[in-house]
């Protein structure tokens, strides 16, 4: 047959054949397959960013991986980027250089801030980047009717989103009450996408079967071995996550097997910026599955092949012909280690700084007064219980007076809510678990409403602490007394200018300085989770406390 090399031929089809030389032949490589879970010594050309084949090509340019192991690019199931406190360009930088290639992020964060804008936002960043940032629409904004954050989106808001590029389905379900009572907005929105993430911690029995029955196909918040099995064995794709507090790896991976990885993913959900440069991201995650008696093949397998299926990427997720070439060159030795990464068979290393784009940050409300804080009268009182390495709370119920208030001896601890969008009422509760004994910590990133959330051990200190965020237009402070320290989070409140490096170094400064206060370690990201009402089982407001299984308000004294 005559081999046609006219020019109107596809570079990546001569070069597949074999006709004309591929752009890049990367030779002498021990290469992962993640279909069959082997390892194969072999070349592979890539041409107008794509793997043109396996096999002996010829390229205009040879690189000789003297037999390393390559694998392809790790792909994260489910982050919200703003919770790195990084924007999407620092954030995109720092992970890639732990071998991610693509992120399916929902922004729900911002768009709880800045609504619509928050999501434009995200879309323009993600442009350029040497990692893919792939959007789910967020379906809750904001988390629950009764929520008054910074916007309210509609079906009819992010119907417009749908035919932009880089948008792939519908983000975490988590009204789980508005899906059971079939509330007409939910439905709307669930009925958008052909893709539908989830969000049903502890959801089982016949409200798990009808929860799906409606089109949700995922979840990452199972928190037990049980939860998830049954998840699984109903149809969902699971999402085994670990972040900086949320980390359930351990628990879920006796569920991974050959069998079962097709539809186990990984996840980071929320890690912050310190945690991504020290341990890893979803490299650290293989890691410790591995570390947890997993077979190194099969997580592997969950970080790249299995995510790409869940989502309908037939582009990426193997390193094989037609599909994007997105790999990673392994360090030596057993452990998995990112020695390089490859977007599309160009090196990631060295992608320059750039400085995101502005928007705005609202901050509309005002400091308390001190006799606000003071909790009046006495009994059994409502306390939000922190569990350890989850962002699950117990309900707890203390007898307290609120007189002598903070309680060290029971480590029980005022928290406070300001609505950062507008004048109101400020919700005001009780917490243990944080430790503090002196001092306080306070944040514009609470879930999902980004109101001002602050927990201290004196009313000085929580005034101070909500001063120096106010002051910065939104950001994460340290206060002891007037002595204060604070990262500012100039994007919306919720994410740093500044480069991924100094923010990492900023907030292990935080951290440091709490930890001399007594508290608990990560104690940012559990009090970021203190107003997040999707979440069992007691939170704060700014409207007080939040009861979610009862899915109500609830008094401070029983």
């Amino acid at each position: 047959m005559e081999h046609r090399t006219a020019p109107h031929l596809p570079p990546l089809l001569t070069a597949a054949r074999g006709l004309t030389p591929a752009d890049i032949v990367f030779s002498n490589a021990l290469l992962f397959d993640p279909f069959t879970c082997e390892w194969k010594e072999t070349d592979f050309a890539v041409s107008s960013g794509r793997v043109a084949g396996l096999g002996k090509y010829r390229g205009r340019k040879t690189v000789d991986l003297r037999g390393r192991r390559v694998v392809p690019g790790l792909i994260d199931a489910h982050v919200h980027i703003e919770s790195s406190l990084l924007s999407p360009p620092e954030y995109a930088r720092l992970v890639s250089s732990h071998g991610t290639t693509t992120v399916v992020a929902d922004p729900h964060e911002i768009a709880n801030v800045c609504g619509k804008e928050g999501i434009e936002f995200m879309l323009r960043e993600r442009v350029g980047l040497p990692v893919d940032i792939l959007l789910m629409l967020p379906s809750c904004v904001p988390a629950t009717p009764m929520d008054r954050g910074g916007a309210v989106l509609t079906a009819d808001d992010l119907r417009p989103f749908l035919s932009r590029e880089g948008v792939l389905g519908l983000g975490e379900v988590m009204n789980v009450p508005g899906v059971l009572n079939g509330d007409p907005e939910v439905m709307d929105k669930i009925a958008l996408c052909p893709i539908v993430d989830g969000h049903a911690p502890l959801l089982t029995g016949n409200d798990l079967s009808a929860y799906l029955a409606m089109g949700i196909q995922s979840d990452h918040e199972s928190t037990s071995l049980t939860e998830a099995a049954e998840k699984l064995s109903l149809g969902m794709y699971l999402y085994l996550r670990e972040g900086s507090t949320e980390k359930n790896l351990s628990d879920l991976i006796p569920l991974a097997n050959d069998r079962t990885s097709p539809f186990l993913s990984f996840a980071t959900d929320d890690r912050h910026a310190d945690m991504l440069a020290s341990a890893g991201h979803i490299d650290d995650c293989i890691r410790k599955a591995v570390g947890c008696g997993l077979e190194p093949e099969i997580a592997i397998r969950m970080a790249t092949l299995s995510p790409a299926g869940r989502f309908g990427l037939s582009d990426r997720g193997a390193v094989v012909p037609g599909r994007l070439a997105d790999f990673c060159v392994l360090g030596e030795g057993e452990q998995f280690s990112v020695g390089r990464t490859y977007k599309c068979g160009q090196p990631g290393g060295g992608f320059p700084r750039r400085v995101p784009g502005r928007i705005r940050s609202p901050m509309e409300c005002r400091l308390p007064d001190a006799g606000v804080l003071s909790i009046k009268g006495s009994g059994k009182a409502r306390v939000i219980g922190l569990l350890p390495h989850q962002i699950l709370t117990s309900s707890l119920e203390f007898d307290v007076d609120g007189g002598e208030l903070p309680d060290h001896g029971r480590d029980i601890l005022k928290a406070v809510v300001c609505n950062r969008y507008r004048a109101g009422p400020t919700g005001i509760g009780l917490v243990h678990g944080f430790g503090l004994q002196e001092g306080a910590l306070a944040a514009s990133v609470s879930h999902d409403a980004h109101n001002l959330i602050a927990v201290g051990a004196d009313d000085r200190s929580l005034l101070s602490a909500l001063s120096s965020v106010m002051r910065a237009g939104g950001g994460m402070a340290v206060a002891n007394g007037n002595d204060s320290l604070l990262l500012p989070l100039e994007c919306a409140g919720l994410m740093s200018v500044l480069p991924a490096e100094e923010v990492s170094l900023r907030l292990l400064s935080l951290n440091r300085k709490a930890g001399g206060l007594g508290s608990i370690e990560e104690p940012f990201m559990y009090l970021s989770f203190l107003a997040l009402t999707v979440i069992p089982h007691l939170r704060i407001t700014d409207r007080g406390l939040f009861d979610v299984d009862a899915f109500r308000d609830v008094p401070l004294f029983l």
